[in-house]
């Protein structure tokens, strides 16, 4: 007697299948973005369409996954390991912009923050190299003014117990260790000029640019700190240029306190 074997063959899943290839090609996408936009190959708007496209791309793949492990668990089918690791994957690509974005949706649509609102430091070198297309530098006025102080209580000059060149050098070493592109550095003179630091500073993952002045003036007890941030392009800095100037600002603070 021949014994017959049932073969049960076990199907797998394409909604996991192709949940998993989604969110592996969304990497690519952003990382391509961020390249092209970095080397300039790509202007704001095209970067930011294309990183826009590997995010959707990605949030694809999660929903995806997520039906797929639904349809797993009911029918059984291989493929759900597959599903976790695209949802795994999508989620750690849009976890953080989405961060942003929710954080950025609770403060007002502004480009450009200062210390100084009524008389905010000018740039000078920076209107040399920006492009035409990018944002003003001429800074929006009162009603912006207004914006910040209540989103931004805190963003306000610095007042140091040190000269303008202890203050100039301190600000340029943290400048140069933060590795922003400096257009020009202009040393404090006595009481007939200001100390001035123009940079470029990039977000840390597609390369955005934004602009950075700093001031420094002398005081009769020492020396005041100006710093204005504002984004080259967009119409909301989602409080990137205000957590850009506390950051400056607490890491010199920092420095002072190890002298």
């Amino acid at each position: 007697m021949i014994k017959r074997r049932l073969y049960v063959e076990e199907r797998e899943s394409r909604l996991a299948r192709w949940s998993f290839r989604l969110a592996l090609f969304a990497i690519p996408v952003i990382v391509l973005a961020a390249a092209l936009y970095r080397t300039g190959v790509l202007d704001f708007q095209l970067a930011l369409a294309t990183l826009g496209a590997g995010l959707a791309v990605a949030l694809v793949g999660a929903i995806l996954a997520v039906v797929a492990c639904v349809s797993i668990w009911e029918s059984g089918w291989r493929g759900m390991g597959r599903s976790i690791g695209a949802l795994a994957i999508a989620l750690g690509v849009v976890a953080v912009p989405a961060a942003v974005l929710a954080r950025g949706a609770m403060l007002p649509p502004l480009t450009d923050i200062t210390t100084d609102p009524s008389d905010p430091p000018r740039f000078r070198a920076m209107g040399l190299v920006r492009p035409r297309t990018a944002n003003s530098l001429v800074y929006a006025g009162d009603t912006a003014a207004q914006l910040q102080r209540d989103a931004y209580p805190g963003i306000k000059p610095m007042d140091l117990d040190a000269t303008p060149d202890e203050a100039f050098n301190a600000l340029l070493a943290l400048v140069q260790k933060r590795k922003w592109h400096i257009l020009d550095a202009v040393p404090p003179r006595g009481t007939l000029r200001d100390g001035q630091i123009e940079a470029v500073a990039p977000t840390p993952l597609i390369g955005f640019r934004n602009d950075v002045v700093i001031r420094v003036r002398p005081t009769a007890k020492g020396t005041r700190i100006d710093v204005r941030s504002a984004s080259r392009y967009g119409f909301h800095d989602l409080g990137e240029n205000a957590m850009r100037i506390s950051s400056l600002m607490a890491d010199l603070t920092a420095e002072r306190r190890k002298r």
